[in-house]
């Protein structure tokens, strides 16, 4: 193994640079120069034995010596220059020369050394090159024309040997063209074995790449159909590769994309220029349940780079498409989560904005008229003010002072909401006493602004657990805005019945209505419908914020439901018991209860004008 490896180090310092770097070049160069450098130095070392032997060589021994030795010349050509094909052609020129001059020496085609012309063409099949085949064969053929020819034409020499000697020269000659044809196929098993090994390293290069590559790779006609897709497919839809050949793929795709999915490989086969697309792929999904495994179906969002595949790649003439696809449904969600938190910046903004603008509205009216009217007292003397004018002021400033500490408690409850450090008290009481008294509060107001304020709670409602105070806020908040926006002679119905375990307390009016689009932002903080700077009415905004969050601490849901100048229907269910809360309920989730599931029977409680 030593010396083996010895010779091949030896052999691998003669070889051409360009040889060094490719495996099988290396094979090759190192096969090609081998077996010359063997057969000069055995000649090199036959010479003399030969001079011991026979004495003095003729010129056509001397002549056989010489070509024998050229071989090293080839080697050292091939060493010099890399230049494989030339070498080989070189090298089939020189054993067809020794050949030719043997055979006509010898007796022409009939020769022993004739049979080695067949030897020529299976060593040019070495060099893996047609070319070179082609010459050597062509050359063979040559020197068995030119044979016959001269042997024709009576131009050869008469050879004296006996018809026994004859026998065994040919003998021998077949004997040695079959050894070294031999040799040869062995070199080529051997060189095939080498070719075959680097394909298999390489397809296990490629194949490890591709199985670990998270990326998919695939290869497409420019009709969309897949020729071939990678192993990471499998990972990346959870289905097997088999089923995304053909159209597998393209039926995957989401409908809405797939204009999109088709122009982007079109392009790349028509144009010649990469294409970059972003579309989704229907994913399949394997879950586990207690009735067994289930299939779930959803889409993720995938980036595709494209383009065309070179003609040396391609078996057909068709335009073909090589395409990269990676999962980007992670840049996909924060891209998204970014749109979310820049509107919600947006609208933090507005919000800021629409607080400044309606505190200095609802603090500087209170605070003007506290200043104002508290001055004009001061001043009595000189405005000579009697008792009665006095106490209306006095009055005025009272209620002045009132409305501003109602609106910086609603702005401190709401700063408690939102940071969650609101607490209720839950304890038992009844819903229809409460109910009816936030409606009588409120009877004096609806009978000044010439609206009907009608309850309706029947006298069998269970008693709920639940904060009290809270559940009256919602009530008066509900009411209050119900009778706020409810032009004279309009009409306000309050009621209230059982379904299931809830409490639904139904507060309908007649008023001006919401639009659609401010029904979306119903229960923001500081929104109010309509425009801020041309409302009618005073309020902060704070009202439905509060009921919302109210009826989220309870466990409960809000619903509301409006149309512009035919009234608004707000519908609040409270669980009779107490459930987790709910600070992320959607006000516009519940479907409204039909009249019908209203007591209509129920005793009322008018108040009118």
């Amino acid at each position: 193994m030593i010396v083996l490896s010895t010779i091949r180090d030896c052999l691998d310092a003669l070889l051409h640079p360009s040889a060094r770097q490719d495996v099988l070049a290396r094979a090759r160069h190192r096969a090609f120069i081998a077996p010359r450098l063997l057969g000069s130095l055995t000649a090199f070392a036959a010479f003399p034995v030969y001079l011991a032997l026979h004495g003095a060589p003729t010129a056509l021994g001397v002549a056989a010596f010489a070509w024998l030795i050229a071989p090293i010349l080839l080697s050292w050509f091939l060493s010099r220059t890399g230049r494989y094909e030339e070498a080989c052609c070189l090298s089939s020129l020189a054993f067809a020369g020794l050949i030719m001059t043997l055979a006509s020496s010898t007796g022409g085609i009939g020769s022993f050394a004739a049979i080695w012309l067949v030897v020529v063409p299976v060593e040019a099949a070495l060099s893996a090159s047609r070319r070179v085949v082609a010459f050597a064969s062509a050359l063979a053929l040559i020197c068995v024309g030119l044979l016959i020819a001269f042997g024709h034409f009576e131009l050869l020499p008469v050879l004296d040997v006996s018809p026994h000697m004859r026998a065994i020269l040919t003998a021998f000659g077949v004997a040695a063209a079959t050894l070294y044809a031999g040799g040869l196929a062995f070199g080529t098993e051997l060189l095939a074995r080498t070719s075959a090994s680097l394909l298999y390293v390489e397809e296990d290069r490629y194949r490890l790449l591709a199985q670990n590559m998270s990326d998919v790779i695939s290869r497409h006609h420019r009709n969309g159909a897949v020729r071939f897709i990678s192993p990471a497919a499998e990972a990346l839809l959870g289905t097997p590769t088999s089923g995304l050949l053909g159209f597998g793929l393209f039926d995957r795709v989401h409908v809405a994309d797939r204009p999109a999915y088709l122009t982007a490989l079109a392009d790349a086969a028509c144009r010649g220029d990469a294409q970059s697309v972003e579309f989704r792929l229907k994913r399949d999904a394997v879950c586990g349940c207690e009735a067994g495994r289930v299939n779930q179906v959803n889409f993720i969002w995938v980036e595709m780079r494209c383009r065309p595949l070179e003609t040396v790649f391609s078996q057909t003439t068709e335009a073909e498409v090589v395409a990269v696809m990676r999962d980007v449904t992670e840049r996909k969600n924060q891209e998204h989560a970014l749109d979310l938190a820049r509107t919600a910046a947006e609208r933090a903004d507005a919000s800021k904005t629409r607080f400044l603008a309606t505190m200095s509205h609802e603090l500087r009216t209170p605070l003007n008229a506290i200043i104002g009217f508290s001055e004009l007292i001061m001043q009595e003397d000189a405005l000579m003010l009697n008792a009665a004018r006095r106490k209306e002021y006095a009055q005025l400033i009272n209620d002045s002072g009132q409305h501003l500490l109602s609106v910086v408690n609603g702005i401190l409850d709401m700063s408690k909401m939102e940071s969650g450090n609101f607490e209720i008290m839950p304890e038992p009481f009844a819903p229809r006493a409460a109910l009816v008294n936030c409606c009588n509060l409120l009877a004096l107001k609806a009978r000044e602004s010439g609206i009907d304020l009608v309850t309706r709670a029947a006298d069998d409602l269970p008693v709920m657990i639940g904060d009290p105070r809270a559940f009256k806020q919602i009530v008066l908040n509900l009411v209050s805005n119900a009778v706020k926006f409810t032009e004279r002679g309009g009409k306000v119905t309050v009621s209230a019945a059982v379904e299931g375990a809830r409490l639904l307390v139904r507060i309908a009016d007649t008023g001006v209505g919401i639009t659609a689009d401010d029904l979306k932002r119903i229960g923001d903080p500081f929104f109010q419908a309509g425009k801020t700077y041309q409302r009618r009415h005073e309020g902060t905004g704070l009202g439905l914020s509060i009921v919302k969050s109210l009826v989220a601490l309870h466990g409960g849901e809000l619903a509301v439901q409006s149309k512009v100048d035919e009234g608004t229907v707000v519908t609040v269910a409270l669980p009779l018991t107490p459930q987790p809360a709910q600070p992320g309920s959607n006000i516009t989730t519940l479907a409204l209860p039909s009249r019908s599931a209203m007591p209509e029977q129920a005793p009322q409680v008018k108040r009118s004008a």
